[in-house]
C-alpha cells in the first residue's frame, strides 16, 4: 500500500482513479483547486507518488492557463526538488500540447518545467498526452462530446452535429485509470520512457457516434441491443448507461397473455440470439413444432415441466422431464419436432433463449404434431 497524493481529484480522471486508488487500498490524499499551496507542500513531503491531474482548460480568463497550468506545476516541482528523494510524477497532458492555442501552449510549457525538473533530479516521470477521455463522470456540455451526446440523447435534448464526418479520437477511462495504476508498479528501465500512451484509441465519426447513442436509446423499444461486450461498444454503452437519472434505471416490455399463460421477448442482439421467457398454467402444452435449423435452449426456473420430443424423419419419440428443484437446460435439436408441458400444481416459468431473432417472414418454425 502507498501514500499517494491525487491533485485535481474531484475532476473526472481524479474521481475515477480516486475510486480505483482506495479499492486498492492505497493511502490517497487529495488536493483540489481550493486548498492553499502550503498544504500541498505538507501533503508532498509524505507521499509515495503523485498523480498531478490538476489543471485548467475553460478559464474565465485566459491568463488561468498559465496560473492553473504552469505556475502550479511549478509550484509542485520545488516542493519535490526540496525532499532529496525520488517521488515519481504523472502528470496529464493533452494532445493539444501540440497545438499553438493558449491551452496547448500551457499544457506543453508544463511539460517543459517538468522535462527540466527531471533532467536535473533524475527522478521518475510520466507524461500522458491524452486525446479525448470519455467515461462515467464526465461532464455534458463541458468539453467531451461522448458526456454531452449520451447526455442529450437520454434527455431527448437535439444533437448538434457540425460535420458528421469529423473523427474523433478517444480512448476510454477504464483504461486510463489502468494504466496509470500500472505506473505504481513499473520498473526502473521502463521509467525511462517518459511519454506514455493509452490503449487502445478508438476512432470514429461524430456522426456515427450519434447514431449508436441513439440505437442504445432505441433499444428499450426494439429490444435489440447492439454487440455491448467488447471494444468501443462495449465502453460507450457502459457510459450511456451512467448518464441515466434513477427514474430511468427500469423500463417495461410487452408481455402477451392468455388462458394458457403469458410470453415476452426480453433482449435481442444482432449475432447472438434472443431472450425471452413464457409461463404455463397446469396443463398446459406449450410448442408442437419443429425447426430445420434455429435451435433454443430452455431453463425451467420454477415449476416441473415434461418435454416431449419426434424425431421427424424415423418418427422416434423421447421424454425428458425437468424441474426447478434442479436446473437444467433442455435444448432443441433441429428435425425433431418438441413441445414442453406443465406437470406441476402450480404456474411453470421458462427462460429460452433462441440462437437467432425470430423473423415473421422466415420463422423456421413448423406446426408437427408430437404424439
Amino acid at each position: 500500500m502507498a501514500k499517494i497524493l491525487v491533485t485535481g481529484s474531484q475532476g473526472f480522471i481524479g474521481k475515477n482513479l480516486v475510486l480505483r486508488l482506495k479499492e486498492e487500498k492505497h493511502d490517497v490524499i487529495e488536493f483540489l483547486v481550493s486548498d492553499s499551496l502550503d498544504k500541498l507542500e505538507s501533503i508532498v513531503s509524505d507521499v509515495d507518488f503523485i498523480f498531478h491531474l490538476a489543471g485548467v482548460n475553460r478559464p474565465k480568463d485566459e491568463i488561468e492557463f498559465t496560473t492553473g497550468n504552469v505556475n502550479l506545476t511549478k509550484q509542485l516541482i520545488y516542493f519535490i526538488s526540496k525532499l532529496d528523494r525520488d517521488v515519481p510524477v504523472l502528470f496529464t497532458s493533452s494532445i493539444q500540447a501540440e497545438k499553438e492555442n493558449s491551452y496547448g501552449v500551457s499544457k506543453k510549457k508544463a511539460e517543459e518545467e517538468l522535462l527540466t525538473y527531471r533532467d536535473n533530479t533524475g527522478n521518475t516521470l510520466f507524461i500522458y498526452r491524452l486525446p479525448n477521455v470519455f467515461g462515467k463522470w464526465c461532464k455534458p456540455n463541458y468539453n467531451s462530446v461522448v458526456a454531452t451526446f449520451c447526455h442529450n440523447v437520454i434527455n431527448d435534448i437535439p444533437l448538434v452535429i457540425h460535420d458528421e464526418k469529423a473523427i474523433v479520437n478517444l480512448v476510454y477511462i477504464d483504461d486510463v485509470v489502468n494504466d496509470f495504476i500500472l505506473q505504481l508498479r513499473v520498473s526502473s528501465v521502463e521509467q525511462n520512457r517518459v511519454f506514455k500512451g493509452i490503449k487502445p484509441v478508438y476512432q470514429i465519426s461524430v456522426g456515427e457516434l450519434a447514431n449508436k447513442l441513439k440505437q442504445f436509446k432505441e433499444s428499450r423499444v426494439s429490444l435489440v441491443t447492439d454487440n455491448v461486450g467488447s471494444g468501443l461498444s462495449r465502453a460507450l454503452y457502459s457510459t450511456y448507461l451512467s448518464y441515466m437519472a434513477p427514474d430511468h434505471f427500469s423500463y417495461t416490455v410487452p408481455v402477451y397473455s392468455d388462458e394458457r399463460g403469458s410470453f415476452s421477448e426480453l433482449i435481442k442482439t444482432p449475432e447472438h440470439g434472443q431472450f425471452s421467457f413464457f409461463t404455463a398454467k397446469p396443463g398446459i402444452i406449450r410448442g408442437g413444432h419443429y425447426h430445420h435449423t434455429k435451435n433454443e435452449k430452455f431453463i425451467v426456473v420454477k415449476g416441473e415441466a415434461l418435454f416431449g420430443f419426434k424425431n421427424m424423419d424415423t418418427g422416434e419419440y423421447v421424454e425428458i422431464t425437468v424441474s426447478s428443484e434442479k436446473i437444467e437446460i433442455v435444448e432443441t435439436i433441429p428435425g425433431w419436432a418438441h413441445n414442453i408441458k406443465n406437470i406441476g400444481n402450480d404456474e411453470m416459468v421458462v427462460l429460452l433463449w433462441a440462437n437467432e431473432i425470430f423473423d415473421r417472414e422466415k420463422p423456421d418454425t413448423i406446426y408437427a404434431e408430437i404424439m
